[in-house]
């Protein structure tokens, strides 16, 4: 019975296709939108864990005052670390690596170029905790970090502008009133997904900076990374209980410095995209409804058109539920159509936007699967409707019917 009841379907579909495609129209919108919305939230969701896993390894900053630059930013009446502070983070159980870091915005020149670039002074622990990689070159010496030496590693960026294809080992560029020689040369990283340009900055020395840049001593910023395997949580309540000993507050007095662990800053985003991935899905699903109820519409004006035929049907012996199953197959395989064309024109547009877009290209199987359920399970509610009008005609009724 099912058989006849989709070659029959199949034959009505074939004799109108044009109508039929126009019916599957808000189906098939509906399907791509969905496929489409889930798959870029789900690539925008790994482009930001991806953006900010490269800022480092189990990444904690140490900042004085309470705010964050953009958040407020830090408490003028704070006063700034010192190196010795990162020295003792570093000896906590459970830090890989504690990198005093300070930076500013200077003029690099080589030759007859020149750049404003982010000059950063800090220590090999810096390329730890930033997970930074020389592309070549060597990094500091023991010696050069103590000394202060005027040696420097140079970004992707910075390279690119100032010396081209030359190879920039060996040379010396200017950095202010401080000369150096460029000893090594990061690997490019790319821009962050704060619209930053991660590889426009030159690491030179922290006392080689303190000295010839800032002409102070102060550390504005701390990098701390926790080891493989140790909870950043348990780190950063570490390094909060220690800060406070060092800078010596009191019990009842709240810190005069912030730690931030980027595990948390990776959880809000995603968190965040997660939730908008699911509303714009949401949204794009109700074009499924609307899809839906242009099936029944069509489906109605289709039992009108074939009342004859129908009453003819159940003279000679038709059963109501053969009527009925026979305009529900109808409904479903129209709808199956029209989400088979969604999943396509979905996937095939969610690889365009995640190009366009920048993001990675990541399907997800079980929406897909959801989504062409879903379109044959509308096709099969609002098609319900118009096949139960079909299957409760009267035959004598029907026959008269013109």
């Amino acid at each position: 019975m099912f058989r006849n009841a989709l070659l029959l379907a199949l034959r009505e579909i074939r004799r109108n296709v044009l109508r039929s495609a126009l019916t599957t129209l808000g189906i098939v919108i509906g399907v791509a939108a969905v496929i489409t919305m889930v798959t870029i939230g789900n690539g925008a969701t790994a482009q930001v864990t991806a953006d900010i896993a490269s800022l480092g390894t189990n990444l904690l900053q140490v900042r004085p005052g309470q705010g964050f630059p953009g958040h407020g930013g830090s408490r003028s009446s704070a006063p700034p670390f010192e190196v010795k502070d990162a020295d003792a983070i570093a000896d906590l159980s459970g830090v890989a690596a504690a990198a005093p870091t300070a930076s500013q915005s200077v003029q690099a020149i080589y030759g007859n170029l020149n750049r404003t670039t982010t000059v950063t002074g800090s220590s090999n622990a810096f390329l730890v905790t930033r997970n930074w990689r020389l592309e070549a070159g060597r990094s500091f010496g023991e010696g050069e970090v103590r000394a202060g030496k005027s040696v420097c590693i140079v970004g992707a960026t910075v390279r690119k502008e100032l010396f081209g294809g030359q190879n920039p080992l060996g040379e010396n560029i200017r950095l202010g009133k401080l000369a150096c020689e460029v000893i090594g040369i990061l690997s490019p990283k790319g821009q962050s997904g704060f619209g930053t340009d991660q590889d426009d900055f030159v690491l030179v020395p922290l006392r080689a900076f303190q000295r010839r840049i800032a002409g102070n001593t102060a550390v504005r910023l701390i990098f701390v990374s926790a080891g493989d395997g140790v909870a950043t949580e348990k780190v950063k309540a570490d390094i909060e209980r220690l800060m406070r000993e060092r800078r010596r507050i009191a019990g009842n007095l709240e810190d005069d410095f912030n730690v931030r662990d980027m595990q948390e800053i990776v959880g809000a985003l995603t968190g965040t995209t997660r939730v908008l991935t699911a509303l714009l899905g949401a949204v794009a699903a109700v074009s499924l409804l609307v899809g839906g109820i242009g099936i029944m519409n069509i489906m109605l004006v289709s039992v009108t058109e074939r009342t004859r035929e129908i009453g003819i049907r159940l003279a000679i012996g038709a059963l109501e539920r053969e009527v009925l199953m026979q305009f529900l197959v109808e409904a479903s395989v129209l709808s199956s159509f029209g989400g088979l064309a969604g999943i396509a024109l979905g996937l095939g547009a969610a690889a365009g936007g995640a190009r366009l877009l920048e993001v990675p290209f990541l399907p997800d199987p079980g929406i897909v699967v959801l989504a062409f359920g879903f379109s044959t399970a509308v096709g099969l509610v609002f098609g319900f409707f118009p096949a139960r009008r079909a299957a409760r005609l009267d035959p004598i009724e029907a026959l008269r019917h013109e």
